[in-house]
């Protein structure tokens, strides 16, 4: 099992990161909450990792904080919900931000996670709210500390496709994700849109 890994940045375009340790280029996928928390493209990187052995592939998934590692695998020992869902909604919403929708019967909020239908957010709730008693004093970071983080998406030409791209990775429809990011204030960063359809999508 690989835990850990410390290394050079060396690619970032949503989900997707690859991290060179020792000459060797390791592609990890990762939530926007772990993206935009990460350092500049070239500078050094520590994350903590989940490696997923299938028949076809293995898969290893990055995180910035050992708590959302957790949060992670949490979520994937939950019926009906596998990794692609579980990075959708660290995406939507941090540790502490859940943790609040399950104590709180908070299934409208879960609802507005993409791939989350009321039935799973239902699920959700159920089976993740005894798992959360030792994490009451959880160091995740706020929603809106996020913008106060290190680093930043690696700027392209169009932040405005790239970060539709984004969202549709995360499992978005295309004409959702077109929604989420119509009206925001132009010439922001891929990582400022990103964050900013988020959090409009959540207060929708």
């Amino acid at each position: 099992m690989i835990g850990r890994l410390r290394g050079t940045l060396l690619e970032k375009q949503p989900p997707w990161l690859v991290v060179d340790v020792a000459g060797v280029g390791y592609e990890l996928e990762a939530s926007m909450t772990t993206l935009v928390a990460l350092p500049g493209v070239g500078e050094a990187v520590s994350l903590y990792t989940h490696l997923t052995v299938r028949e076809d592939a293995h898969l290893l998934f990055g995180f910035a904080r050992e708590q959302e590692r957790a949060l992670f695998r949490a979520l994937i020992k939950v019926n009906g919900i596998g990794p692609k869902l579980a990075l959708a909604i660290l995406s939507g919403m941090d540790e502490t931000a859940f943790i609040r929708c399950v104590m709180e019967d908070d299934v409208k909020s879960l609802t507005r996670l993409p791939g989350v239908g009321k039935k799973t957010a239902e699920r959700l709730v159920i089976e993740m709210r005894d798992r959360f008693p030792h994490w009451e004093q959880s160091a995740a970071v706020d929603p809106a500390d996020i913008a106060t983080l290190p680093g930043g998406l690696r700027e392209r030409q169009d932040p405005l496709a790239d970060a539709e791209a984004a969202l549709v990775s995360l499992g978005y429809k295309p004409t959702e994700a077109a929604k989420m990011l119509s009206g925001l204030e132009e010439g922001q960063s891929t990582e400022a849109l990103i964050k900013a359809a988020l959090t409009k999508r959540m207060a929708g």
